[in-house]
């Protein structure tokens, strides 16, 4: 039984595709320590260096003293709630204008319990090819029919809409906002005009833009001003805030939906009270503190050629883009290969995520280098 296994192992080792964990020494900020070295993190979603940081560590264990445990012991629904929870998910509910507000463990765990739940037998889910696993994994598990759309295709979009949208009851549009491998961003104006012209509920996933686009950090919706026409908004953590656990935020029916038919947050261990506490107080106190460095970074990933902090370098084969990875940690820089299922065959790259504390040259000589290797 288990050589089945072992020869799927052998074979993603013959093809480059097998993943390994990394047992770093540490990390401080910016830097990550890997085998005895210093290297300059280019691989990681820490991107307003909340997150390792002892300074700010520091901060809020002297805000909080003792005042938060370590664990929920239980499913919020039972008795895994306390005001801290609450005063979070108010706190989200106020920033974006809503009427309420659901934590999640994760993204992953909002994206699951979300597409599986929200549309049912007789409704229909509109996805991005390239949304993140989580919401495909979510989809495959409902009881309703779904599309992929090509990539921020509005045309491909519309001429689906046009072909299946009345045959459903309910019907969903799925994205990202910003895209997590490719570091571009959806057309967030004409999927609010699709989904008003043709009555669907619209999910926007801003994991990768909360705390960083917008005035206030709100994400690409609020950039573009569109907030109040997005019907939920999923946000995590666990990027920019340096802490863990997602949210989902719309108009209360939606939520208390969520609350009574997402199987994964029914059935989960709530956040553990510490980190509840930690991202309220990160968003109250530092996310306006970041404003400058933030749009410099959004600068400096266009610069590199992108529409965000995410840069991609495209090296194609599996081999050749964990050699280059090697070449990178051996002149001091940390990236992570990714490849297929995560990107499409043939288009294996380096992922290198800004954060506020990385320069431009140190981007440009990563970058450079990355590419006299190809």
């Amino acid at each position: 039984m288990l050589k089945n296994y072992n020869d799927i192992l052998k074979n993603l080792k013959q093809n480059s595709h097998f993943r390994y964990i990394n047992n770093f020494d540490g990390k401080n900020e910016k830097y990550i320590f890997l085998d005895g070295k210093k290297l300059l993190n280019l691989s990681s979603n820490n991107y307003l260096g909340f997150a390792d940081n002892k300074t700010v560590t520091d901060e809020f264990l002297n805000y909080a003293g003792d005042k938060y445990s370590f664990g929920s012991a239980s499913a919020r629904l039972l008795t895994g709630t306390l005001p801290v929870y609450k005063e979070l998910e108010d706190l989200i509910s106020e920033m974006f204008k809503k009427e309420r507000t659901l934590l999640f463990n994760s993204g992953y765990h909002a994206n699951v319990g979300i597409s599986s739940s929200i549309a049912g037998k007789g409704d229909v889910i509109f996805s991005d090819k390239l949304n993140h696993a989580s919401i495909i994994d979510g989809m495959k598990l409902s009881e309703s029919k779904f599309f992929r759309y090509p990539h921020n295709n509005m045309e491909a979009l519309e001429k689906l809409l046009i072909r299946e949208r009345n045959n459903f009851n309910n019907a969903v549009i799925v994205s990202e906002s910003v895209f997590s491998m490719d570091g571009d961003i959806a057309d967030l104006n004409r999927l609010v005009e699709l989904k008003e012209k043709y009555n669907c509920i619209l999910i926007l996933d801003e994991a990768h833009a909360f705390g960083v686009f917008g005035k206030n950090g709100l994400g690409v919706t609020e950039t573009l001003e569109i907030t109040d026409k997005v019907d939920l908004i999923i946000g995590t953590f666990g990027k920019a805030i340096g802490s863990m656990g997602a949210f989902a935020t719309g108009n209360r029916i939606l939520i208390d939906y969520l609350i009574n038919k997402a199987r994964s947050f029914i059935f989960s261990t709530a956040l553990p009270p510490i980190n509840v506490a930690f991202s309220k107080w990160i968003i109250e106190n530092k996310l306006t503190c970041t404003f400058e460095k933030r749009i410099n970074m959004l600068k400096i990933g266009k610069k590199a050629g992108s529409e965000s902090h995410i840069i991609p370098v495209i090296i194609g084969g599996n081999k050749e883009t964990i050699e280059t990875c090697d070449i990178l940690f051996h002149n001091g820089y940390f990236t992570l290969p990714i490849r297929p299922p995560t990107v499409p065959e043939g288009t294996s790259r380096l992922r290198l995520s800004l954060t506020t504390e990385i320069t431009e040259k140190e981007l440009s000589n990563a970058i450079l280098l990355a590419k006299q290797t190809k």
